[in-house]
C-alpha cells in the first residue's frame, strides 16, 4: 500500500493541478496568436487601420512582461491555488472586452490579456517544479510550452478558416473569455492550497521585493532573460503577428497557404519544446542543446531566405519552430542558477525579461519592416530585409548564449567535491 506521506502522494496533486493549468495555457496561446489571423475584422471593430490593429496587439508584451513579475511574487507569497485564478479572471476579462467595439475596449483588452497571460506559463513552471523531480524539470517545461504552441498554431490554422468563412469575431472573444472562466474555477478547486506553507517559507531580506533582489542581482539572470527574448522574437512577432501579412504582401500567396504556414512554427514548438527539454535533462547539460536549436533557426531561416526551392516552405517553417524550441531551455537555466526559494520569482522575472525583449523589439520591427509592407518596389528584397533582421537577432542570442554557466546536473556533478579515497 501507498505510504499516505510518500513523495509521489505529495506531488501528484500538483501534477494534476499542472495538467489543467496546462488548459489555461493552451487558451492564453491561442488568444495571444488569434488576432493574426482577423486583423482585417479586428480593424472593423475597432475602428482603426491595419497598423492601428498592430499598435493594440503590441501592447500585450507591456502587461505581460511588467505582470510577470507579480506573478512570481504572488506565486511565492500565496502558491498557485488563488494566484492562477486570478490571473484566468484577468485574460478572461479581456477577452470579453475584445467583443465591445471601439479602439479604447480594444486597448483595455489587450492590455488585460497580456497581465492576466504573465500567470499562465509562471503559474504552470511553479506547479511543475513542485510535481516533478529536478532531472525531469526541463522536459516538463518543454511539455508545458508544448501545449501553448499547439494553442498558438490552432489559433491561427484552425481560427483562421472559420473567421475566413464569416465567423462571427466578437462571438469567437465571448467564447474565449468564457472558456478561460471555466478553467479558472476549475483550478480553484483542484490546486493545492500551500499559501501557509509559502507563508512559512524563511523570510527573504528586503520584504516583497526581496526575491527579485536576489534574482536580479544575479547576472546569469540577464544572460537567460536575453538569450531567450532573442530567441523568441522571430516566433512571438514575426509568425505570429507579421507573418500571414507577410506571405501575402511579399510572396504573394493566398491567404489560407499564408496561415497554414505560419501555424507551422507554433506547431513545430509542440515538438521542438520537450523534445529538447528532453534531450537537456538527458544529457544533464543546457547549453549544448541551446546552441544546436539556435544554430537550426539561423540555417533554417537562411534556407528559407536564399534557397526557398530546397524546402517546401511550410516544412522549412515547421523545422525553424522544432529548432526554436531551445529558448525554453534558459526557463531551466535561471531556477538551477538562482536559490530554490525563489522559483517563482524567478520564472516572473525570466517572463519579464524575455517578453521585455519583445516589447522593444515589436516596435522596432515594426518600423524597420511592417511600415513599409505593401509599399514597396521589390517585395522580395523586402521579405529578405525582415528575415535578416531575425537571423541578426538569433546570431545575438548564440554569442550570448557562450556566456551562461552551464547548470545541467552533469556539469552540477562535475563541481561537487569528491569524497576522499581511502589511506590517500
Amino acid at each position: 500500500m501507498e505510504d499516505q506521506n510518500s513523495p509521489a502522494r505529495t506531488t501528484r496533486p500538483y501534477v494534476i493541478a499542472w495538467v489543467f493549468s496546462l488548459l489555461f495555457y493552451f487558451l492564453e496561446y491561442a488568444v495571444r496568436s488569434g488576432p493574426a489571423v482577423m486583423i482585417p475584422e479586428l480593424a472593423h471593430t475597432f475602428g482603426v487601420d491595419a497598423a492601428g490593429v498592430g499598435a493594440i496587439l503590441g501592447t500585450y508584451y507591456y502587461t505581460y512582461s511588467v505582470a510577470g513579475l507579480v506573478a512570481g511574487i504572488a506565486l511565492d507569497r500565496t502558491g498557485a491555488k488563488y494566484a492562477l485564478p486570478a490571473g484566468i479572471g484577468i485574460v478572461a476579462l479581456g477577452c470579453l472586452l475584445f467583443a465591445l467595439p471601439g479602439s479604447v475596449a480594444g486597448n483595455s483588452g489587450r492590455l488585460l490579456q497580456g497581465a492576466g497571460s504573465a500567470f499562465a506559463f509562471t503559474g504552470s513552471v511553479y506547479l511543475a517544479s513542485r510535481g516533478f523531480q529536478a532531472r525531469s524539470l526541463a522536459t516538463a517545461i518543454g511539455a508545458t510550452q508544448c501545449l501553448g504552441m499547439l494553442g498558438g498554431a490552432l489559433g491561427q490554422s484552425a481560427v483562421g478558416p472559420l473567421i475566413h468563412q464569416g465567423f462571427e469575431v466578437r462571438l469567437f472573444w465571448v467564447l474565449m473569455g468564457l472558456a478561460n472562466l471555466a478553467t479558472g474555477v476549475a483550478l480553484y478547486f483542484i490546486t493545492p492550497n500551500d499559501a501557509r506553507a509559502q507563508a512559512a517559507q524563511p523570510a527573504v531580506p528586503g520584504g516583497w521585493l526581496g526575491p527579485y533582489k536576489i534574482v536580479f542581482s544575479n547576472p546569469q539572470s540577464y544572460l537567460c532573460g536575453l538569450v531567450a527574448g532573442l530567441l523568441f522574437a522571430p516566433t512571438t512577432i514575426f509568425a505570429m503577428n507579421w507573418g500571414v501579412a507577410a506571405l501575402q504582401q511579399d510572396q504573394q500567396m493566398s491567404y489560407a497557404a499564408a496561415t497554414w504556414a505560419c501555424s507551422m512554427v507554433p506547431l513545430g514548438w509542440v515538438v521542438g519544446c520537450p523534445a529538447l527539454g528532453w534531450l537537456a535533462d538527458r544529457l544533464g547539460r543546457r547549453k549544448p542543446v541551446l546552441l544546436l536549436g539556435a544554430t537550426g533557426m539561423i540555417l533554417m531561416g537562411l534556407q528559407q531566405l536564399f534557397w526557398p526551392a530546397l524546402l517546401p516552405l511550410y516544412l522549412s517553417l515547421l523545422l525553424f519552430g522544432v529548432a526554436s524550441g531551445a529558448a525554453m531551455i534558459p526557463y531551466s537555466i535561471i531556477k538551477e542558477a538562482n536559490p530554490d526559494h525563489v522559483k517563482g520569482s524567478a520564472t516572473g522575472a525570466m517572463n519579464f525579461l524575455t517578453f521585455g525583449v519583445s516589447a522593444l523589439l515589436g516596435p522596432l520591427f515594426a518600423r524597420y519592416y511592417g511600415q513599409s509592407l505593401g509599399h514597396t518596389a521589390d517585395p522580395g528584397a523586402h521579405f529578405q530585409q525582415g528575415g535578416l533582421f531575425w537571423i541578426a537577432c538569433t546570431s545575438l542570442a548564440v554569442l550570448a548564449s557562450l556566456l551562461l554557466r552551464e547548470t545541467g546536473s552533469a556539469a552540477a556533478a562535475e563541481r561537487r567535491p569528491q569524497p576522499a579515497l581511502a589511506g590517500a
